[in-house]
């Protein structure tokens, strides 16, 4: 890319450097409310994930805390014997959503009732380890949506960033230096005409 813009040095390229140089200035306004807009956003989805994480992260040591207690009381052979043809213990649906005019993937998760094994041996432990399984499950679906949303909310932001610095400190510069380059060739060349138009007169009155 060129570090200055050729133009022609008449009135008219002056004018459509101008007209241009607005447009390309309420673009920089637009973008920098865009910016903004999604550094507050982004604010506001970092602190429901690290709620979310430390959510997540409490929910899952209680749910291994009972996993451990339903194999030390059952033994792992008669947990995996127990866990074989379990009906699904979570209800999972992702539909898009957009915010800011980004797009990420909206999870709706919820724990399904607890149905009762029928087989001997199992103990009241592995009931609540599948309860509290299902439950980080539940927590772990949200955290992995507002991950996503995040880290896409950053990625446009940072993109927002770069046009935002691109038109401040290289495009539009270019642009009101070409202005001012021309503007000075225009009432160089018109302090010219003057000055002929001047000479000619005086030459016509001598006459």
């Amino acid at each position: 890319m060129p570090s200055h813009l050729r133009a022609a040095p008449t009135k008219s390229a002056l004018l459509a450097l101008n007209r241009q140089v607005r447009f390309l200035e309420q673009g920089h306004d637009m973008l920098e409310r865009k910016r903004e807009l999604l550094t507050r956003v982004i604010y506001e989805r970092l602190r429901a994930y690290r709620r979310l994480r430390r959510q997540a992260r409490a929910q899952l040591e209680t749910a291994y805390h009972w996993l451990a207690l339903a194999q030390l009381r059952m033994g792992g052979q008669m947990l995996r014997h127990a866990v074989l043809g379990l009906d699904p213990g979570l209800a999972v649906r992702i539909l898009p959503r957009s915010n800011v005019g980004i797009e990420y993937p909206a999870v709706t998760a919820a724990a399904l009732p607890l149905r009762p094994v029928a087989l001997m041996w199992t103990d009241a432990s592995f009931d609540e380890a599948r309860i509290h399984l299902a439950q980080t499950a539940v927590l772990l679906a949200q955290l992995g949506e507002s991950e996503t949303a995040l880290w896409r909310l950053l990625n446009a932001q940072r993109k927002t960033q770069k046009r935002v610095n691109a038109l401040r400190y290289n495009i539009i510069p270019r642009y009101r230096q070409a202005i001012r380059v021309i503007r000075s060739a225009v009432e160089e060349n018109e302090r010219d005409s003057l000055f002929q138009l001047q000479r000619l007169r005086e030459k016509g009155y001598g006459a």
